[in-house]
Parts: structure tokens; sequence; C-alpha cells
């Protein structure tokens, strides 16, 4: 797969012509030798197969070939001079920029592509910029994102484009990279970025678990400590309580459930556990309630129902002293419940077949029910209250 270095062109404000050469800080002793342009430091680390360098019509491009970082003597030179007059007037345009691609990609040794983009001042134009990014990028590459040299709220753009390239171009986002500058001391650190979106991929995992319950969504965070969770997801969803909270206490007894060397768990790990927690509750009555009424709120219709029907069957017998998991004391405590409840019991029973073989019963009441999801929501709403309970 390739390798894509997307990076930005600036303009410097008043009279000054030129970024200072400096010699860029990369951690742990690594140094860069001093270059004018970010871009070509960060080059040297990344190995792209492709640089993208965007601009503005008003960025400084003649700045790539008249600076300290490359010599062309005099070649292009008419090229060249046309740009130098063109960035002047901040009117640099495609044309201008197209018969410069080559000579400066011989210098970098690597195919180089010189883009311009809006000044992105509008939501128009900040999405245009990301179809622009994602352009240049092909389906599975590796992408270094560099926003050193660019406007002051590229930074937030630049989250958005790597998501999207994720998305769109199932990109590796491998860094989303900042050199920075302290005229103070003359440091020039550099800041890798990309670990914002593992906070975003927690985000979207939460989401995700809260639109339809899936623990699995949280593998690829946690490691293999999650399998624990996969095994609960699977086993809750085929309303097997007793095996889902097995795995779910495993996993929650696990001292490195957490990864360790992820610092984003800790915004996070609350969260998770918050939402596993119906594991902790007595008995498998109140976990199978815990369960209907979180799957309600879901939306997922069919095991609310389930989950509903199947917490009144196991209070009967827990009431009785009977054992829950005796499929026979559950059919026999079915039959009395239809008895002793009568009405309510008898209208989630056949909500839940209906839900489940999908047939729409005589009863007008059920019938009423399925033909609309909020009426549906607020039938089973009333009859957790009623059967169910606080």
């Amino acid at each position: 797969m390739t390798t894509t270095l997307l990076t930005f062109l600036g303009r410097l404000p008043g009279k000054e012509r030129a970024y200072r050469k400096t010699s860029y800080d990369f951690g742990n002793g690594d140094f860069s030798e001093p270059v004018a342009f970010f871009g070509w430091a960060l080059q040297q680390r990344v190995k792209a197969d492709r640089v993208v360098i965007m601009g503005t019509a008003g960025s400084m491009w003649d700045h790539l070939f008249e600076s300290a970082d490359f010599a062309f003597g005099a070649e292009a030179e008419e090229a060249r001079l046309r740009l130098l007059d063109a960035t002047e007037e901040k009117a640099v345009a495609a044309e201008i920029l197209a018969p410069l691609q080559d000579p400066l990609s011989k210098r970098v040794g690597r195919e180089t592509r010189l883009v311009i983009i809006p000044y992105c001042r509008t939501e128009r134009q900040q999405i245009e910029l990301l179809g622009i990014m994602a352009r240049h990028v092909e389906s599975g590459a590796t992408v270094h994102i560099d926003v050193s040299h660019g406007f002051r709220h590229l930074p937030m753009i630049a989250l958005v484009a790597a998501l999207h390239l994720q998305v769109t171009r199932k990109a590796d986002i491998g860094g989303i990279w900042y050199g920075g500058y302290d005229p103070e001391t003359g440091e020039a650190p550099v800041h890798n970025l990309v670990g914002l979106l593992r906070i975003v991929d927690w985000i979207k995992a939460l989401y995700t678990y809260d639109k339809d319950g899936d623990y699995s969504v949280f593998q690829p965070l946690l490691g293999p400590a999650s399998d624990f969770l996969v095994r609960a997801a699977f086993f809750e969803r085929t309303s097997n309580v007793v095996k889902a909270r097995e795995a779910l206490s495993t996993w929650s007894s696990l001292p490195d459930r957490f990864m360790g060397n992820d610092p984003a768990t800790v915004l996070f790990r609350e969260e998770l556990e918050q939402r596993v927690c119906w594991f902790r509750m007595p008995d498998r009555a109140s976990w199978e309630k815990e369960l209907a009424r979180r799957y309600l709120k879901q939306r997922d219709y069919v095991r609310a129902a389930i989950y509903g029907l199947e917490a009144l069957i196991t209070a009967r017998i827990i009431e009785s002293s009977g054992n829950p998991s005796d499929c026979a004391r559950r059919d026999a405590v079915r039959k009395e419940l239809k008895t002793l409840i009568g009405e309510t019991f008898q209208e989630l029973n056949h909500l839940r077949n209906c839900l489940a073989h999908g047939f729409v019963p005589p009863n007008n009441k059920i019938a009423r029910a399925l033909e609309d999801e909020t009426q549906l929501r607020e039938a089973l709403e009333k009859l957790f209250r009623e059967l169910l309970g606080p």
C-alpha cells in the first residue's frame, strides 16, 4: 500500500517572505537537518510515496522554489518567475504550478503534487477541502497530515479530514503532525496529534453500543481481554443471560481489562463500566428486567419484549425457590401467569410472539401497537411499568 503525506503551505504576515530555517525536534534526540519548510523534515521520517502540498492562491508558493531547501539553478526559471509574480499578487493558479511539479518531484525524490485549495472560510469551502484531500489518497493508503504551516483553523479541519479518509478511503492515519517553534527558546518540538483519533474511536464505540447494545464494538480498543465482552454480547443477544453474566463477570475481574498503554481509556473507563453493570444485580430476574428496559431504550423491541416476559417468569420461579434454568418449570409458570396476571401478561406474551414471528394478531389493541413505532414503544413502556415494577 502507498503512503501519502498531505501538507499545507501558508503565508507569513507583514513583510516576512520565508519561513526560518529550523532544526525540528522529533524527540529522543532525533533532530532534523535545518529546513525552511517542515514538510521536508517530515518526509525524511515518513518516507511517503506521494507528497501533496496544498495552499491557497495567496500562499507563498515561491518559497518552495526560492528558499535554501532545494537548489534549482536556472531550471524552470521562466515558470518560477511567473510564480513569483503571481505570489506577489496572491493570484497563484493551478496552471502556474503545473510546470513546477516535476522539477520539485525530482528534488524530493517522490511524486510531489501542488494543489490549490479554497480559503476554507465557509462550510462549503471546508467540505470542498475534504474532497480535495480525498482525491489524492488511494484506498487503503497510510496517510500523514501536516498542519504546521496552514491556517490556524486547519487542525480542526484536518481531524475531520482524517476521519473522512478513514471511512471513504479505508486509510490508516499514521500521524497528524505539527512542527512548532518557540522564538524565546529557539526550540522546535514536533507533535503528533493522531492520538485524538483514539478518543474519537471511543466516542464512536460508545455511540454504537448505546444504539444497539453490542459490546463487541469495544474489542479493537481493549485488546485480548475484550474477548469476554464479545462472548457476553453473543450470549446476551441470543437470550442466554446466565452465560452473558458469566462472561461480563470474568471480564470485570481481569486486572488488565483496560489496556494500560492507551491513555484514552482514562476518559471512558467509567462510562463503559456503567454500561455493563447490570451483571452486578442480585438475581436473574433483575438482570432480565434491566436488559428489557435497556433494549427498549435502544429500540430493539424484539429483545425488549423477550427479556421482559422472561423476567416475569424468572421472578415467579425465584419467589417459589425454584430453579430458573428448569425449562419444564418455566413452561409451567408461563401458564400460571396467564391465570394469575391475566390480560396484561397475555398482552405482553402476544406482543412478544408477534415481534418474534412477524405476524399481526386479531387482537386490535396489539395490532394498533404494531402499526407505529411510537405506539409500540408506549405500549411496551406501559406493560413494563405494570408488570416489572420500578
